[in-house]
């Protein structure tokens, strides 16, 4: 099964309540997640680029890509601009960054590195902050801190499971026919 593409995917954020503490939670647990997952797959299928789209070390190594992003855009929110701050949507320091090359140590490292570093930031934030906005400069829409932050954690989900459909694709192809 294939997901929805993550430029398609829509998004509504809607609600008062404080959900916060349950995003963190998610964003907290992602480095987990994925070092249970690349640690789980055979190392021959981390480099394969099926359909002319990112490995599994590649969609591994954009979660770290992104994160500066992140915190620039809750930055942004912070300092009162009217839209965040835009990102080069074609995606190039993935694409450019040799994810491939790394060892699966180095990019489960960098990440907790990078998401630690995120994390530190949001623990601090008080209500005022987390329901505080900005304009996404995509999707054109307002997005408070927790809105933020909990596309954070979609994107970081839409990740793990790309991971996840490739490594079940690979097993498929590299499976022997009967």
């Amino acid at each position: 099964m294939s997901q929805v593409k993550w430029f398609e995917k829509k998004f509504e954020f809607k609600g008062n309540e404080n959900t916060f503490p349950s995003i963190l939670e998610r964003l907290a647990g992602t480095p987990l997640r994925l070092e249970a997952k690349l640690r789980s797959l055979d190392t021959s299928m981390l480099e394969i680029q099926m359909e002319n789209t990112w490995s599994i070390k590649e969609n591994a190594g954009h979660l770290t890509d992104l994160e500066p992003l992140w915190r620039g855009r809750l930055e942004d929110i912070i300092n009162g601009e009217l839209e965040m701050r835009l990102t080069d949507l074609s995606n190039a320091q993935t694409t450019n960054a040799n994810h491939n090359a790394k060892s699966v140590e180095m990019l489960i490292d960098n990440f907790y590195s990078t998401r630690n570093q995120t994390m530190a930031l949001l623990i601090t934030l008080d209500e005022s902050i987390i329901f505080k906005y900005s304009l996404h400069p995509r999707l054109k829409t307002p997005m408070r801190t927790l809105d933020l932050f909990l596309f954070v954690a979609e994107h970081d989900d839409h990740h793990l499971a790309r991971i996840t459909e490739i490594s079940n694709k690979s097993n498929i192809t590299a499976s022997p026919s009967v």
